[in-house]
């Protein structure tokens, strides 16, 4: 049985969940606020043999429009951090938004978040994807993680060293461990108004640059260093192109954003029209950084 204070909820949209803003119903759902509960839910389902999925803040992952089966754990709200001004050690839980870590850090004259304040996701997604933006990325500063296996059992830690750390990839894609929180390591002693304006100015970058104002995942593609994936989208004339609901954004090519009424049926196909078209011009072939969720051969 559930503590009742992690409720159960059944046949739950996910496009509420995602920032795309699609995605069928999850058969079960439940949103942990503490790391115990979060571990609690992990053995509910083990022990109940229901299949289970974690997600964040939902950005960077297309869900099905059929839905996800057994039970969707939504960490968006295990919230909270602590941030040492005079050591620089950050540590936060895994739903706590990066956003807002990277403010309350330069607030606190820390240097080493400021190009992560526009990125759309959670601590926990962060080190999952080894997001990163303006030069910088998750592995620069994170120190280490404290996981659980997915199929339930004791949380235990993992340095920055046994994350296998490489652009945008991490050993926590590959396995079955849920992040339940992390701790950085940040510069210290820094004017906190100029850290302050720099992470304002990324800001204020990403959103003039980037179709803020539409539901999207953020960047769609990873770059094919030294080639940058919306160079190669926007060279082919793709800006604008839709199929339904979706399409490849008019101020940033490597964005797919819905207008309104997009399927994830839309976003997916107008995902692999790209990719084809890419390929066959450029023999490149562009790897996705969005996660399918319910998807043939999805991960």
């Amino acid at each position: 049985m559930l503590s009742t204070n992690i409720p159960l909820r059944s046949n739950v949209p996910l496009a509420d969940f995602t920032t795309w803003r699609v995605g069928g119903p999850a058969q079960w759902l439940l949103e942990p606020t503490t790391v115990n509960d979060t571990l609690e839910a992990l053995q509910w389902a083990q022990h109940n043999q229901i299949p289970c999925r974690v997600i964040g803040a939902g950005s960077n992952l297309l869900i099905h429009d059929d839905g996800l089966p057994g039970l969707t754990l939504s960490l968006r709200k295990l919230q909270g951090a602590t941030v040492d001004a005079d050591s620089g050690v950050v540590e936060a839980l895994a739903g706590e938004p990066i956003p807002t870590l990277a403010r309350r850090a330069a607030r606190a004259g820390l240097d080493g978040l400021a190009w992560s304040v526009g990125i759309p996701g959670t601590v926990g997604g962060a080190a999952v994807m080894n997001a990163g933006a303006q030069g910088g990325c998750t592995a620069d500063c994170l120190e280490s993680v404290r996981v659980a296996p997915l199929e339930g059992g004791e949380s235990f830690e993992l340095g920055r060293d046994q994350l296998a750390f490489d652009y945008r990839h991490s050993r926590l894609q590959e396995e079955e461990l849920v992040v339940l929180s992390a701790r950085f390591r940040l510069d210290p002693g820094h004017d906190p108004d100029e850290i302050t304006r720099i992470t304002s100015g990324n800001l204020s970058h990403r959103t003039s640059t980037q179709p803020y104002t539409q539901p999207s995942c953020g960047s769609v593609f990873r770059n094919p260093e030294p080639l940058k994936a919306g160079r190669l989208i926007e060279g082919l004339g793709l800006k604008g192109s839709r199929i339904g609901g979706a399409e490849v954004s008019t101020l940033h090519a490597n964005f797919i954003v819905n207008t309104g009424a997009a399927t994830a049926a839309d976003i997916d196909q107008l995902i692999q029209r790209v990719l084809q078209q890419v390929e066959a011009a450029h023999a490149v072939r562009l790897h996705p950084e969005v996660k399918r969720l319910g998807f043939t051969g999805a991960a």
